[in-house]
């Protein structure tokens, strides 16, 4: 099963400060039928203004994923971790039996642009912790035609960030004509996002820049980019 939703069909909501683009219930915006994917509960696409951001606030119980696009986010939190997360870096905060924190542009003249993620977990009450890391190594414009794994459940994949949820995170950048496959257990949930570029899924569904497809219960999904492309896919229970 897959169903495409266009870029289009996303929330937008102009707040001045931010431009949000949430493919979920989220704040101001409420649909009980679009509450979460499997476990995703939040995908935010969002891009904030010079200088501007959330002010200091509380998570509990959620793996959050924050993956910067453009820009810089300058973080800090009641766990006395303060630290910029660059574009190209991940970072995760699982908010456990709780945590507070706050996300500002760490730029006063450029906005930032970034993707965040919240992940139900598995288990409720677990220590809150913070880690961040650059999916590329070295930061480069990498178009492989790889799917880069960046977080993992409990890590398991090597190199990745640890969320407390069977699920996995990989971001890729290819070019015109590569293509790559991932493969997944039976019983399992798929969730592809266009973040610049166009895709051919599994050789006749179209996704531009934008767009996403919720897919369930399939083995394989092979992706071929018709332009550079720039992509995350998540694989959960």
């Amino acid at each position: 099963m897959m169903q495409v939703i266009q870029s289009k069909d996303r929330y937008f909501g102009d707040h001045g400060w931010l431009q949000a683009r949430w493919h979920f219930s989220f704040g101001d915006y409420h649909d009980r039928r679009n509450m979460n994917w499997s476990a995703l509960r939040v995908f935010n696409d969002d891009v904030i203004q010079p200088g501007q951001g959330f002010p200091a606030h509380p998570h509990r119980d959620m793996e959050i994923v924050t993956y910067v696009l453009d820009g810089v986010v300058r973080h800090g939190d009641n766990l006395g971790n303060r630290g910029l997360i660059k574009a190209g870096e991940v970072q995760v905060m699982s908010a456990g039996r709780g945590i507070e924190h706050q996300e500002f542009n760490g730029s006063e003249t450029e906005p930032v642009h970034l993707l965040q993620l919240w992940i139900m977990p598995r288990t409720r009450g677990n220590e809150p912790r913070w880690e961040q890391r650059s999916w590329s190594g070295d930061g480069t414009d990498v178009r492989d035609g790889v799917l880069h794994p960046v977080v993992s459940g409990d890590g398991k994949i090597p190199g990745t960030l640890a969320i407390d949820q069977d699920a996995a995170v990989y971001v890729a950048k290819l070019s015109p004509g590569q293509d790559l496959t991932h493969r997944s257990e039976p019983n399992r949930h798929a969730y592809l996002f266009v973040i610049d570029g166009d895709v051919t899924l599994n050789g006749d569904t179209t996704l531009a820049k934008g767009d996403q497809a919720r897919i369930a219960d399939e083995p394989a999904l092979t992706i071929r980019a018709g332009s550079n492309a720039h992509l995350i896919l998540l694989d959960l229970p």
